[in-house]
C-alpha cells in the first residue's frame, strides 16, 4: 500500500482560494514576505526549497508553493501548461500580498519555474519586489527564444504517445524507481553526495495517485516557452541569477542576453543546481546582500 504523502515542510499548510484545482502553500515565520517555488521534474515539490524555508522562517514570513500536479497540491489528469503554472504563482503571490497589506514580494524560483515566475512578474509587476532565479532554464547557448507569445516546445506526437494506453504510466514508473531518482539527483548535484531527506521524500511522492500527470506534460515539452528571452528581457525589477558549475545544469551561454542589463546580477557557485543545499551560508550571504541593496 502506498504511504500517504506527508508534509514536505514544517509549517502551516494553506489551500489557495479561487483556483480551479487544489493548490497548496506552506507558511511559517513573520516579517517581510518571501515566496519560494520548486522546480519542475518527475518528482518535484516544495521539499526542494527546504533549506531556504527553514532558514528564512527565522526572520521573514516565508511561503513555499506546491505547483499544480505536485506535492500536496491536487494531482489530476488535466492540462498542465505554462498558463496553469504561471497563474498558480500569481494566485499565490496575490494571496500572500493580501496578507501583508499590499507589500510586494521577494520570490525565488528554481530551474524551469524561473520561466513561470518571470512571466508572472511581467504580467503583474506590482506583486513582486525582486526575483531570484536559481539554475534558470532558457539560457542554454545556440538559439534565440523570441517566438510569438505563447509558443512552446510542445510535441503533439510525443504527447499522444505518452497519453496512450499504459505507456505514460509505465514510463513514469521506470523514471521514478528509487535508484533512478537517486541517479537524477546525483546529476542535479553533479556529485554522489545528495540530500538524502529529499531523495526519500521524492520516492514517496512518486507513488502517489496520478503522480504522472504533470510530469508527462513536462516530457511533452509544453511547459518550455520559446518566447522566454522576450519575457526575461521585459523584467525591470531587480533579478538575481544563481547557478552552479557541476552536473547537468551548467550551460548558461545565453545569459549575456540579459546579464548586461543593470537590473540583472549573476552569481556562480562551485556547486550543483541547488546550491543552497550544499553551501547554505555562502548562498544566504549573497542572497541577503542582493535584497539589502534594493532601494526602499
Amino acid at each position: 500500500m502506498t504511504p500517504k504523502l506527508p508534509a514536505a515542510l514544517d509549517g502551516a499548510v494553506h489551500t489557495l482560494p479561487h483556483t480551479t484545482s487544489k493548490v497548496v502553500l506552506y507558511t511559517a515565520g513573520s516579517g517581510a514576505p518571501l515566496l519560494l517555488i520548486h522546480s519542475i521534474n518527475a518528482v518535484a515539490s516544495a521539499a526542494e526549497v527546504r533549506p531556504l524555508f527553514e532558514h528564512y522562517r527565522g526572520s521573514r514570513s516565508v511561503y513555499a508553493l506546491d505547483l499544480p500536479g505536485y506535492g500536496l497540491s491536487e494531482r489530476k489528469d488535466q492540462a498542465y501548461t505554462v498558463r496553469v503554472m504561471t497563474d498558480a504563482i500569481v494566485a499565490a503571490a496575490q494571496w500572500v500580498q493580501a496578507r501583508h497589506g499590499g507589500v510586494a514580494l521577494d520570490a525565488v524560483a528554481v530551474s524551469l519555474s524561473s520561466e513561470f515566475l518571470a512571466r508572472a512578474a511581467v504580467e503583474h509587476p506590482s506583486l513582486f519586489r525582486s526575483l531570484t532565479l536559481v539554475s534558470p532554464t532558457g539560457f542554454r547557448g545556440g538559439e534565440e527564444l523570441r517566438e510569438s507569445p505563447g509558443q512552446t516546445r510542445y510535441k503533439p506526437g510525443l504527447d499522444k504517445f505518452l497519453r496512450g494506453p499504459g505507456w505514460g504510466g509505465f514510463l513514469f514508473k521506470q523514471l521514478t524507481r528509487p535508484a533512478v531518482i537517486r541517479y537524477f539527483l546525483e546529476r542535479t548535484w553533479g556529485a554522489k553526495q545528495i540530500d538524502e531527506t529529499l531523495w526519500a521524500y521524492n520516492c514517496i511522492s512518486a507513488r502517489q495517485p496520478k503522480a504522472e500527470c504533470a510530469p508527462l506534460a513536462f516530457l511533452s515539452g509544453i511547459l518550455f516557452s520559446t518566447d522566454i528571452h522576450s519575457v526575461y528581457g521585459q523584467l525591470t525589477l531587480p533579478v538575481l541569477v544563481v547557478h552552479g558549475t557541476r552536473g547537468d545544469f551548467t550551460n548558461y551561454k545565453n545569459l549575456n542576453i540579459v546579464s548586461s542589463q543593470p537590473n540583472w546580477q549573476v552569481q556562480v557557485l562551485q556547486t550543483g543546481a541547488m546550491p543552497y543545499f550544499e553551501v547554505p551560508q555562502a548562498y544566504v550571504a549573497f542572497q541577503d546582500a542582493f535584497w539589502q541593496a534594493i532601494p526602499g
